[in-house]
């Protein structure tokens, strides 16, 4: 009997046991998060200030998924750029998985899907602020599995508004994944470093 499983609903457990996903241990793997990461303007340092100014001024009341959206994901995918050619953006993108033996099926919307035809650049999960990122990892990597290119990484970008995680899959022979360190938006200058990095993805897809 064929198992249907809602993306929101999925483990890690599952897509290892289901789909062979491996953790990456080597520490090379995922290095886009951590080198070569472009400086910011003091304008968009600006813009980010006050990002976090508005959320730290809604946040005191229970900020849903859509403020996150709005509030915090929109203006920081502007900034890093994927508004602009050669991205293109999709939203509740429906995505459908199987198994190889067709025995399990993950059935789910992805929040925000960037992507440079004919291949997906950015999966993005978004959650409301009081959701903690840990279910939303399998739920990510479940959509990034479903994309059927395999001879490029996809990446992944989780946030609830304060914290942001960003994760690489890579789906040649066996697919793996490496996550970053959970950044966060009440730390230091840790909302630079998502649009940073964010940035830095985009200038790869642009020039390869």
């Amino acid at each position: 009997m064929v198992q249907v499983i809602q993306g929101k609903d999925i483990t890690l457990a599952q897509l290892i046991d289901q789909f062979g996903l491996q953790r990456a241990d080597n520490e090379q793997f995922f290095l886009e998060w951590q080198q070569d990461l472009p400086e910011l303007s003091d304008l968009e340092k600006q813009s980010l200030n006050q990002v976090k100014a508005e959320y730290l001024h809604l946040s005191r009341y229970q900020i849903l998924e859509p403020v996150v959206k709005m509030v915090v994901l929109s203006p920081i995918l502007r900034l890093a750029g994927f508004y602009q050619p050669p991205f293109y953006i999709a939203s509740e993108e429906e995505v459908r998985i199987s198994s190889e033996d067709e025995g399990t099926i993950i059935r789910g919307r992805i929040d925000i899907l960037v992507f440079h035809p004919p291949f997906w650049v950015l999966v993005i999960e978004a959650k409301r602020a009081d959701y903690s990122l840990v279910p939303a990892i399998p739920q990510a990597l479940a959509y990034m599995l479903a994309d059927a290119t395999s001879a490029k990484p996809v990446f992944g970008f989780i946030t609830n508004g304060s914290e942001f995680q960003f994760i690489k899959l890579t789906k040649q022979s066996t697919p793996r994944y490496a996550l970053s360190y959970t950044l966060s938006l009440n730390r230091g200058d840790d909302l630079y470093t998502v649009v940073k990095v964010l940035k830095h993805l985009a200038g790869l897809i642009s020039n390869s």
